[in-house]
């Protein structure tokens, strides 16, 4: 295989029509271009240049390897932009996962700044809740007992407490805050279709209160769980990122002794960790955060 930097130096030679405006060229002695040359004829069995009187002229060899040398270096140049925008995440992918109220809160913002700081950055959005897929960033809520530390940086973004939702004409719609085991005689709406990690969260909080919820209907996610407190049909207990915008004739009341709280925290593979898209969507995640 033919050396890159001799064919360079090649190209530059017959360019510049001397060894000695070469050298200059190219920060090198002209002892060093001669080397260099001296090698490449000997990597090609070829003369490429010839003596014409105290200078040298490139063969018709030399004029022809060099021209047809052009594509190579014009690849390689195309190759270095893309490793650097690569390196400075213009292009490639990045996949985000999320659950329900995480991506209804917090994704559109954060969909939108990476689009406009890295528009040629492809990205792939997935429920987590609903697929299987191991995305590069994870926003999740904690698992006791699972630690995710072996293959990704995880960082806690928010503790995230939950409320009872009530109709306005509740007698608890009033109260500054309940406490959890207040609600033991209440029908309860279930609104957690997965019965995962933030169920998990609340059905430990009424055990530890002393009861097990009466859920009188199963909802698949929040906001349909809320439609129905509206109809009077029970309450439901909800994180407070999972609220939204509730209808009119519905309050919240703050839950206590104890306080259900999830764990929500973002997980970034250790292989994008440098990925600037990946530590921008951190940030942002951050910052969402601690404005509340």
């Amino acid at each position: 295989m033919l050396d890159i930097p001799r064919l360079r130096v090649l190209r530059a030679v017959v360019a510049n029509g001397s060894i000695r405006a070469t050298a200059s060229a190219l920060g090198y002695t002209p002892s060093a271009v001669s080397q260099q040359l001296a090698v490449l004829q000997r990597e090609t069995g070829l003369q490429l240049f010839e003596r014409v009187g105290r200078g040298i002229e490139p063969t018709v060899a030399g004029r022809t390897l060099a021209a047809e040398s052009g594509p190579l270096f014009e690849a390689l140049s195309r190759v270095e932009r893309l490793a650097g925008d690569l390196r400075a995440g213009r292009v490639g992918s990045l996949s985000i996962g999320y659950f329900g109220s995480a991506g209804a809160t917090w994704l559109p913002r954060i969909v939108a700044t990476l689009r406009t700081e890295f528009p040629d950055l492809r990205l792939d959005l997935h429920m987590t809740e609903f697929t299987r897929r191991d995305p590069d960033v994870d926003i999740f809520v904690e698992t006791p007992g699972v630690d995710r530390s072996a293959d990704a940086h995880v960082r806690r973004l928010v503790d995230d407490p939950y409320f009872a939702v009530v109709r306005d004409d509740d007698p608890l719609a009033r109260s500054r805050q309940v406490p959890l085991a207040e609600l033991a005689g209440r029908r309860w709406v279930d609104n957690d279709f997965s019965h995962g990690a933030c169920r998990q969260v609340l059905l430990t909080a009424c055990a530890e209160a002393g009861f097990a919820p009466q859920f009188a209907v199963e909802a698949h996610d929040y906001p349909t769980a809320v439609q129905f407190v509206a109809t009077g049909i029970g309450i439901t207990v909800i994180p407070r990122l999972g609220l939204g915008t509730l209808p009119d004739g519905l309050a919240t009341v703050p839950v206590v002794s104890p306080t259900p709280v999830r764990h929500i925290s973002v997980a970034v593979k250790k292989s994008v960790a440098q990925h600037p898209a990946a530590q921008r969507t951190v940030e942002l995640l951050e910052a969402i955060t601690a404005a509340g």
